[in-house]
Order: structure tokens, then C-alpha cells, then sequence
């Protein structure tokens, strides 16, 4: 018996395989728009902002 999930984007249901390459997501499309989402900033995870210092400006060691 397969395990049925849902595509966390468009929430299709969809047949667990291991053979499956686009699992969490229904198909490359989907896996596509979910990476937009993070690299957009539409996702993220909570937390403080950090910031990032350029080598040229680190205090010395």
C-alpha cells in the first residue's frame, strides 16, 4: 500500500514513491515555485535579522 501526501504547494494529493524525485511537491513546477518563495523572502524562518560584515571591515584578530 502506497502513502498518499499532500503537495505543500498547490495541495494535491499525491502517491509516496521512493523513486519519486520532486517529493515533498507533485513535480518540478512546484518544487520550483516553493524555491522562489524562500529566495523572494515570501518564506522564512523567525528569528533575529543578522548581519553580514565583509572581510575588509572584520576588526583584527
Amino acid at each position: 500500500m502506497k502513502k498518499k501526501s499532500t503537495c505543500p504547494s498547490c495541495k494535491k494529493s499525491i502517491e509516496k514513491n521512493k523513486n519519486d524525485q520532486w517529493l515533498p511537491f507533485c513535480c518540478e513546477r512546484c518544487k520550483l515555485i516553493d524555491f522562489g518563495s524562500w529566495i523572494d523572502g515570501s518564506h522564512s524562518i523567525p528569528g533575529e535579522e543578522t548581519f553580514i560584515i565583509p572581510d575588509d571591515e572584520m576588526p583584527p584578530h
